[in-house]
Order: C-alpha cells, then structure tokens, then sequence
C-alpha cells in the first residue's frame, strides 16, 4: 500500500510525503517511494494523515450490555471519527471486568466484534485487590476507579482505603490508576438536599456537581499518588480549575496525567439546559468561563490527552421527570477529532489524541506515522463540512448532542494496520480487532 500526496502529521512536523506499507507496517516517508508497490495506492492530495486516533475511554459494554452499546456498533462509530484503537473500561458491561474470569470474556467478545484494535481497563474496587495481579497479567492498561458513585451498584466506588492500597498494588505492578475524580461527600449530599425538596430539574443537577467537587477529589487523589508512587490518570477533567489541581500536583513530581473530553470543550450548562438528557454526562457540562478556562489549559500542553467518554444507553434510559435518575453519559465517540483540528495546531491534535496516550499507557509501535510503527491513519479533508446527522452516525442508538452540529473537517478514510476499515462514508471490514497490552506485560 501506498498513501501519497498528504500532509503527513510526524513527530518531525507536517510533510508533504508518501507512506509506504508492507505486511501492516509502515515502511517508508518520503517524497519519492521506493517501497509498497503491491498495486493499492490511496491519492491523499490536499488532505491531511494523521495517525489513527487513540480513544482511552469508553464504555461499549460487551458483554452483557451490548444493547447500551457493544463492540461491533461501537467501534464502527469510532472508525467514522478517524480511530484504530480503544481503551474499553472496565463498567458497563456485565460482569465489570475486575477479575481474570471477567477480563477473559470481554475479550473473547470484542475479538469477534471489533473492527479497530482495543485494550481493557480493569476495575479497582472495594474487595479487588488481590484481583489485580491476574488483571495485569492478561495485559490491562490499568485500573479504573470511581471517587463518587458509578450509578452501578456492580461497581462501587472506591473509598479513601480502597484507593489508597488499591495505588499501592498499581504502583507494585507497574500500572497507572484513573479516576472519577468527584468528591462523594459533595455530591452526595447537594443531591439528597435537592431532591428531599422536590428540586429534580436539569438546573438542580447542575448545581448538586460543583466545580469545586472535582477540584477536591483531584487534590485528595494527587495527595494518595504521591505519597504511594502511583502513575495517576485523571479521567474527563470538565473545568480549568480541575486541570489546574492536577498540574500543580505534577509541577511538585507527582506522576499524573490529565483527560478532558471533546464534550467538554465545545459544549456549556446552557447546551445542557437546552439539549437536557442527551447531554447528561458526569461532571456535568460547565459554564463557558470553566471552559474558555479549559481551553487555555489544552493550548498551555497541559491537558495530555482527549478522550470521549463515549457513554450511551438505550433511549428509555433518558427518559424520566426526575432528572437525577437520568442515566449520564454522552454518546459522541466519532466527534473527538471534528471539535479539535482547526482549534489547536494538527501537531498538538495528534499528540493528545495519538502520541500521547501510546507514550502514557507503554502501547509500543503506535501512536504516530513513523517508520516500525502499525499503519494506522485517518484521512482528514479539512476543505469539506459536515453537519452531523442521525443516519451518519454508525452506534447503536443514533441520538447525540452533537446533532445538529456543523464541523470543517470530514473522515475521509480510516487504516488499521494497512487495512481501509472506513470510507466514502461507511465502514467496509470484517471484525479484525486486536487486543493490545502495555509494551513489557
């Protein structure tokens, strides 16, 4: 295979270069190819290629789950958007993947059904320690925990103890731990108020999860970080002020990295207020100084990497007069790459969507359009729009806040390991999905 004519975006920079491949591997960046000539050529003239987008965080579900979402459905979404690679956490499907039995059959399932590669999350939870030797051992990125409540009593959240051996434990076996990072206490409690008064609404939500709950539980996990030795992953850091706890921990030596999400830089409380229950997520939506705030920590290089969060449940699940008891969680896997190109140099996209998350969770030959590496590419027209529809969209429930929406790039073509597995606008391949582990597991 030969790709030619693109601006290539390289950890060097953007060239204008061909990419030859052989046997899924990227071979040769040059002007003037002498290698790949089995007869596929793929004319990238005026597009930009990016290395296939890394999404560390999403929930597809498989098993037992697979009607919110699964791997087939799921990871087609993400091809669309201009990804080869997830990162499937350890909740929602059934069983959570907190012990060997559990990580076994998630795989088993997301073999048969993906079209992109994937790597599992584990779950760290109250009563799972002594589980997360056999989770490394199969290859885990790491281990997920919650700081508030999952809204899955399967997964409970992990308290200050359960936290602090469980860093220990990841600390001992060479794995970051992510965390929900909101305070119970806060949450809980602003919630019980609401509620015991009848107050129910979008706007009553929104003031239950204050800013200041995520900045606490930050501090309190940098805190356990850095007293155990621990790699930390913040998960969908929703406000500037979060981002800023966190990288003041890092400036001091602690070993963290920051998330945001696409939904978090885009959208506002007010998109919430209008959209309501399809842009439930948890942290909610912010004010639009929390995200300008936002925004300025991703162009400061302090935000690490982006990921979707990608979260959707059947349609019935959004459905209740109690808006507390609306399940959170926002469907948008194939949007990352739309709200960022044009926002930030296509350097730093890649970085925070490709080179980034390879480097942070030890992922070897991916990442990055080098030679050595897996072939893997989004084709990007950034002289096209789209708006996005309902019958664009490749999930299983075709809602999103994002309908509606209007964007200056269009995913022309998606390679996993040399193969096309998206384009003209629908994905073309046959489940082929890998696991992929920690380089040195």
């Amino acid at each position: 295979m030969r790709i030619l004519g693109g601006h290539l975006v390289t950890p060097q920079g953007v060239l204008q270069a061909g990419v030859a491949v052989e046997d899924g591997v990227i071979v040769e960046i040059a002007a003037e190819l002498s290698l790949g000539a089995d007869g596929v050529e793929i004319d990238a003239r005026g597009m930009e290629v990016l290395p296939g987008l890394i999404d560390v965080h999403v929930h597809f579900n498989e098993p037992g789950r697979a009607d919110w979402e699964g791997a087939a459905t799921g990871s087609r979404a993400l091809a669309a958007g201009g990804g080869t690679l997830f990162f499937d956490m350890p909740l929602n499907s059934s069983p959570c993947t907190v012990d060997g039995e559990s990580f076994d059959a998630k795989r088993g399932a997301l073999e048969r059904a993906s079209v992109t590669d994937f790597a599992l999350w584990g779950g760290l939870i109250p009563g799972n320690r002594d589980a997360m030797a056999e989770l490394a051992e199969r290859g885990v990125i790491g281990f997920k925990a919650f700081m508030a409540d999952s809204g899955l009593p399967e997964f409970p959240r992990s308290d200050d103890t359960t936290l602090l051996e469980g860093m220990r434990e990841a600390a001992r076996l060479g794995l970051p731990v992510a965390v929900h990072a909101e305070d119970d206490e806060i949450v809980g409690s602003l919630a019980a108020q609401a509620r015991a008064a009848g107050k129910t609404g979008i706007r009553d939500y929104l003031d239950s999860r204050p800013v200041q709950a995520e900045v606490e539980a930050i501090e309190r996990a940098c805190r356990m970080a850095e007293e155990t030795g621990a790699k930390l992953h913040i998960v969908h850091i929703s406000s500037g002020r979060g981002a800023a706890a966190a990288a003041k921990a890092r400036a001091r030596g602690v070993d963290v990295s920051l998330e945001t999400c696409p939904h978090y830089l885009h959208f506002t409380e007010e998109d919430m207020l209008r959209l309501g229950a399809v842009a439930k997520c948890a942290p909610p939506l912010r004010s639009s100084v929390d995200r300008d705030e936002l925004w300025a920590a991703v162009n400061r290089s302090d935000i690490d990497i982006v990921g979707s969060d990608h979260s959707p449940a059947p349609p019935g699940m959004k459905q209740d007069a109690d808006f507390f008891r609306i399940w959170g969680g926002i469907a948008g896997v194939g949007s990352t790459l739309a709200i960022l190109l044009g926002k930030v140099a296509n350097e730093r996209v890649a970085a925070m969507t490709a080179a980034n998350p390879a480097r942070r969770f030890g992922i070897a030959r991916k990442g990055a359009l080098a030679v050595g590496y897996d072939a893997d590419f989004t084709i990007v027209d950034r002289s096209a729009r789209h708006t996005v529809r309902h019958e664009d969209l490749f999930q299983r429930h075709r809602f999103s806040p994002y309908i509606g929406e209007t964007f200056d790039v269009v995913v022309r073509r998606t390679i996993l390991r040399g193969r096309t597995i998206f384009a003209d606008g629908k994905p073309v391949d046959a489940p082929r999905g890998r696991l992929v582990r920690p380089q040195g597991t």
